[in-house]
């Protein structure tokens, strides 16, 4: 599977390399601190604290759901939480059977394994994986043919956790052998704002609530973007400003980053308004999207299409791609009366 692009979008989902130390910092210890997901945290308090009465390792753990929204975070705080160590890797990063040895050989007693795209995991290092999972044992091969031997390298006991966006591509084996799965969710607007105001706590920053309420509104649901527009309306407001963030220095500056009511960026804005005045709403095929908005395609489906379809903007149809009314609505263009027959 190709490496998914990645671009320095403000409102991209995806880490960027500028965010790892940053969300380091910002980033909760305990699940007392971890603000949103009540559901997901409600199961994994009576999850841990009976794995911490039994004095076992946990079962191994899935969180699946859109980028952004906590799984890492969340790995880092059931590690606080058990008093263990926690390895992070990712699986593209893991490529044959040696790579997974050495990481698993170094993990101590209950230590937690983190997969990031776990997904991604190659195959056969997936199916070298199940007997570490259900026996705490590597079957490693030496050799090929008649001279081949096994070794099998016991293992300590240890918890797997893996992260995913695309739960679907897992393999039935490898999720099978996940005692527990949970769903991630988008944030309401109420837990943004308690997530930002918390960051800017952190970070010395005086914000208005007003200013608060109008970031939470434009980070898609999602705390990684919040935390990045915070970042970016806090240089504003130093440098245009006197450093404290108010609701017009907010939206002076949110305007400054193109970054509208509902968090679509130019480019968001590009695609749905090529679609709808080029050609007539659609439907129109996404190659064709792409090169009258310069764009890749796969680009534009990896990236930008998700949050439009999510926003109720673009519908995916057999032959290609519908503005939706919603669309024509939001970007005040109205709709032929050829087209609302459509609909």
């Amino acid at each position: 599977m190709p490496e998914k692009k990645k671009t320095d979008r403000i409102v991209e989902p995806q880490q960027a390399e500028k965010d790892y130390s940053y969300e380091k910092e910002i980033r909760p210890k305990f699940l007392s601190d971890f603000i949103g997901q009540d559901k997901v945290k409600e199961k994994l308090k009576i999850f841990i604290e009976a794995a911490k009465q039994r004095k076992e390792p946990l079962e191994h753990l899935l969180f699946y759901g859109p980028p952004g929204l906590g799984k890492t975070t969340l790995a880092h705080i059931i590690a606080n939480e058990m008093g263990v160590n926690v390895k992070i890797t990712a699986g593209p990063v893991i490529e044959k059977a040696g790579d997974l040895a050495a990481i698993i050989t170094n993990l101590q007693e209950n230590d937690i394994l983190f997969i990031d795209e776990i997904h991604r995991l190659n195959r056969s290092v997936e199916e070298i994986m199940y007997p570490a999972l259900e026996d705490y044992a590597l079957d490693i091969v030496i050799g090929k043919g008649p001279s081949a031997k096994t070794f099998r390298i016991n293992l300590p006991k240890f918890t797997l956790i893996g992260a995913t966006t695309r739960a679907g591509l897992i393999t039935s084996p490898l999720r099978d052998r996940f005692g527990a799965t949970y769903r991630v969710d988008f944030y309401d607007k109420a837990a943004i704002m308690q997530i930002l105001t918390r960051t800017a706590k952190i970070l010395g920053v005086e914000a208005e609530e007003a200013a608060i309420d109008e970031m939470a509104g434009r980070s898609r649901g999602t705390p990684r973007i919040a935390n990045r527009l915070l970042k970016r309306v806090r240089d504003y407001a130093q440098v245009k400003s006197d450093g404290k963030i108010t609701k017009k220095t907010a939206m002076e500056a949110l305007k400054l980053l193109e970054i509208d009511e509902l968090g679509l960026d130019a480019m968001d804005r590009r695609i749905m308004t090529t679609i709808i005045n080029k050609f007539k709403g659609g439907p129109v095929g996404i190659d064709t999207i792409a090169v009258a908005v310069s764009e890749e395609s796969d680009t534009i489906e990896d990236l930008y299409e998700p949050f439009l379809i999510q926003a109720g903007f673009i519908q995916r149809t057999a032959s290609g791609r519908k503005a939706t009314p919603r669309a024509y609505e939001y970007f005040d263009i109205k709709m032929e009366d050829d087209q609302q027959k459509l609909w």
